[in-house]
């Protein structure tokens, strides 16, 4: 269906985020579309801080935002902002690298007073790299995620609600992209 990029900008594979990212992953493929992930603790460290557009984990990150659909963008929040891993990650996207392209964000923080860092933090650079087309999201506070023994994560009902109507958003959004290119081939063919 469609192929959508999905960067956690957490350092930290036990963050609680990713109780969040492993939701939206499986609607998303129940869907039908392909994920790509882009982790921050998975790439390696100093070829990110070092932008190291030559390192093989790298470009393979950023192949999987040019060819995506949509992108899924998730961080913690820290200091009323994204991570600065996520920055690393979004430093590297070329200029018009989300241009066309639906944009979902997703944060976690301690507390709701961090709400507006979607709309202060994420939102102008989303917008300097081409994204005109950012969905309401979702922002998460780190009590509504609990870690479980086996290694997942539970999610509030409230939040799992919620989680279910952005990706319900973002798939009408892809449908209502593939429609609008439909649209423009038969006018050209």
């Amino acid at each position: 269906m469609a192929r959508i990029a999905i960067i956690a900008g957490s350092p930290s594979l036990g963050s609680r985020l990713f109780g969040l990212t492993e939701h939206v992953e499986e609607r998303l493929r129940r869907a039908g579309n392909d994920i790509a992930w882009i982790s921050a603790a998975e790439l390696p460290s100093e070829d990110l801080l070092r932008a190291n557009f030559g390192s093989p984990a790298i470009k393979a990150a950023l192949d999987a935002v040019e060819s995506a659909d949509a992108v899924v963008i998730a961080s913690p929040v820290y200091k009323a902002s994204y991570s600065g891993a996520l920055k690393t990650i979004l430093d590297l996207i070329p200029q018009k690298g989300l241009q066309g392209k639906p944009v979902l964000p997703l944060f976690i923080g301690g507390t709701i007073a961090h709400l507006l860092a979607v709309d202060y933090a994420l939102k102008p650079v989303v917008a300097s790299l081409g994204g005109t087309h950012i969905l309401g999201g979702v922002f998460a506070v780190d009590q509504w995620v609990s870690r479980l023994e086996n290694g997942g994560y539970a999610l509030e009902e409230q939040l799992r609600e919620r989680m279910d109507e952005a990706v319900a958003e973002l798939n009408r959004e892809l449908a209502r992209y593939r429609q609008i290119n439909q649209e423009q081939v038969l006018k050209l063919g």
